[in-house]
């Protein structure tokens, strides 16, 4: 109910998931509103379930809105769901901030992990890379990060299929005297831990192809991640122009739609789904503000996967096997 479309993009989305993958999704919020919307939309006979939340937390709403004064917000009804296992994993548009405070109280987090990260999936020229955290810290400790570096491994092991992770720390330069004191101190517990760390890694190299896990604060991550979906948007609309500007661009676009089509698809954020919340105990997906029904449809698929695959448990169980003493060291300087 809190997205900036809301609730026709959610609708649309939930729609095309249960049609595309085997699932059934309770549709939280407003009964009034949502009910009619979904029998325009195509939804009546389909595993749809409305679930009347009387509540909603506006975006500019601080997080603790959801938890204080809104006890039945269809952020808080939905994360309830899940603790009560009558749903697998939630899925909102609506205020991050209220979304990963609720889902951290009414889950609770897998032993070992201070904060959760907010873990992105993004496309580079041999596949994809998983970068975190991209919003949920934006202060952070040198723990916290070992931490991310350790789930960003296990996400990319388990959810993208990479066999052995490259772990890159992000930074202003590729050797190890390079970046703030965060950065040098996390390298070195980095280089001591069970995992396949290749070192600093910089913003050029986030879709060039030789990192899978890109581990940083959420600062940098979040300016980062907005600075690549408006480069993308802009160069998409820059093609278009350019390739409808005369009658030889255009028979050279026709000739390429199919190329430029498939490309548009590779950039799309919709395609990705939400950025999951890793390391609570419960699937937590969080999508754009401005998602569209495409995204909505794919943060479901993400969720779903979440749960077929259980990552979370995963977690659980061997978050602990993966250099224990590297996260000793790190918890001395918080």
């Amino acid at each position: 109910m809190g997205s900036d479309n809301a609730p026709a993009s959610e609708v649309e989305g939930v729609v095309s998931a249960v049609k595309a993958w085997d699932v059934k999704v309770l549709l939280v919020g407003k009964e009034s509103v949502l009910a009619p919307l979904l029998k325009e939309g195509g939804g009546e006979g389909l595993p749809i379930e409305v679930r009347n939340a009387s509540e909603v937390v506006a975006m500019d709403e601080p997080p603790t809105a959801a938890l204080r004064k809104k006890r039945d917000s269809s952020i808080r009804v939905a994360a309830d769901l899940v603790r009560t296992g009558d749903a697998v994993g939630l899925v909102s548009a609506g205020n991050t901030g209220a979304v990963m405070a609720t889902s951290k109280l009414v889950f609770g987090m897998v032993p070992g992990v201070d904060r959760p990260a907010l873990a992105t999936v993004l496309p580079t020229l041999t596949g994809h890379s998983v970068m975190l955290d991209v919003g949920a810290n934006v202060a952070c400790k040198p723990h916290h990060l070992v931490q991310f570096a350790v789930m960003g491994h296990l996400f990319s092991k388990k959810i993208v299929g990479v066999a052995s992770p490259r772990v890159g720390l992000m930074s202003v330069g590729e050797e190890e005297s390079k970046g703030n004191d965060l950065v040098k101190e996390v390298h070195q517990i980095l280089k001591q831990a069970n995992l396949n760390f290749i070192g600093n890694v910089e913003g050029r190299d986030i879709y060039g192809g030789r990192v899978d896990v890109i581990v940083c604060d959420g600062f940098t991550g979040n300016v980062a991640l907005k600075t690549s979906e408006g480069l993308i948007e802009a160069m998409l609309k820059l093609m278009r122009e350019e390739l409808s500007r005369d009658m030889q661009a255009k028979l050279g676009a026709a000739l390429s739609r199919q190329a430029f089509r498939r490309l548009k698809k590779r950039l799309d954020y919709s395609e990705y789904g939400g950025a999951p919340l890793l390391g609570l105990r419960g699937a937590s997906i969080i999508c754009h503000g401005r998602s569209s029904g495409n995204a909505i449809k794919n943060a479901i698929r993400v969720a779903k996967e979440f749960a077929e695959k259980q990552v979370e448990p995963m977690l659980e169980a061997e978050l602990g096997k993966i250099d224990s003493e590297a996260y000793g060291k790190s918890k001395t300087s918080e």
